[in-house]
């Protein structure tokens, strides 16, 4: 009985013993007290500015990252229906939104006039005037816009190569960007002149590279405002961050050259399946116009003709879809 006492008092001493340990003994030595100045020491985010009003708390450089990368994001979401006085900028054109409306109306009125005078009917006249006052123009500024975008890949890696040179030797940002301004090819050039300008009446030099995608909506001049951006918000290495830039456009030029030439033989190949119907069409129209003249002299041949138009505009249209990569 004695024994069973015994140890009964030996495990609730052993249990108070083992509270005190834990609860008791790190508040009176400072145990308690030294873990938290250990972990306010080691705390993960960065060190504080104090003040006796306040206590602001700097961003972290991913932060900052992650913000500037979301303003960009909504920019190039906004950007991706431009206006019409954008395109005609994106063209390379000094034409303003009035006098572009203008030229359109009277390619229209022209066409309008030209069918009728010719004996075409109204619907026709009226269909043609609207691809003259619509579809021409507004094709006409695709065109030159891919073109403008073309000439400028071709010169945009050796312009950040000049800014990399640039400031490893010692000049600032804003210095080399002038250099191209002055030095570079068009359209270059007239796009990097223009983030000098708009830096010169008061935006910051990130803003102003950024806004480089909205003239110019390329990934490449997006990647180039990011990079600068970044760098003016959080800091860190600039010319090693361009240099990698740069390295990244001539790959991204060499694996568009190698796409195109891969890609010719299939491009090829539509173009003479496109066109067959077309020249076969015409020889046998040479040979034996009796034969053909049934095609749009008689309404079933009228309807035949549209209806293979339609398939032929169609099969083109899913060929081009096939053989147009993009990376």
């Amino acid at each position: 009985m004695k024994l069973q006492t015994l140890a009964l008092f030996f495990m609730v001493a052993l249990a108070i013993g083992g509270v005190a340990w834990v609860f008791i003994y790190p508040i009176l030595s400072g145990e308690r007290k030294a873990e938290r100045r250990r972990a306010s020491v080691a705390r993960a985010e960065p060190a504080a500015a104090r003040s006796g009003r306040g206590r602001v708390v700097q961003k972290s450089r991913r932060e900052q990252i992650e913000e500037t990368l979301k303003e960009l994001e909504v920019k190039q979401q906004k950007s991706k229906n431009p206006p019409l006085a954008v395109r005609i900028e994106q063209a390379g054109l000094a034409w303003s939104k009035r006098q572009f409306i203008m030229v359109a109306a009277g390619l229209g009125a022209a066409a309008f006039v030209l069918i009728l005078a010719s004996g075409g009917g109204l619907l026709s006249a009226a269909a043609v005037a609207f691809a003259a006052a619509c579809g021409a123009p507004l094709w006409l500024l695709s065109y030159l816009k891919k073109r403008r975008e073309k000439k400028f890949l071709d010169a945009f890696p050796d312009a950040v190569d000049i800014i990399v040179r640039g400031i490893k030797a010692g000049l600032p940002l804003l210095d080399s960007i002038k250099v191209i301004a002055i030095e570079a090819a068009e359209p270059v050039k007239s796009e990097f002149r223009a983030i000098v300008d708009t830096q010169a009446i008061g935006m910051p030099l990130g803003e102003a590279c950024a806004k480089l995608y909205e003239r110019m909506p390329l990934a490449e001049a997006n990647f180039f405002g990011i990079v600068i951006s970044i760098q003016q918000k959080a800091g860190g290495n600039l010319s090693e961050a361009l240099g990698n830039l740069s390295r990244v456009l001539r790959d991204r030029k060499k694996m568009k050259a190698k796409i195109q030439a891969m890609s010719m033989e299939a491009k090829a190949s539509a173009m003479i399946i496109g066109s067959l119907p077309v020249a076969v069409g015409l020889l046998v129209y040479l040979t034996s116009p009796d034969y053909i003249e049934l095609l749009w002299t008689t309404d079933l041949g009228r309807l035949m003709l549209a209806g293979c138009a339609v398939w032929m505009a169609i099969g083109v249209f899913v060929m081009k879809q096939m053989i147009n990569f993009d990376f």
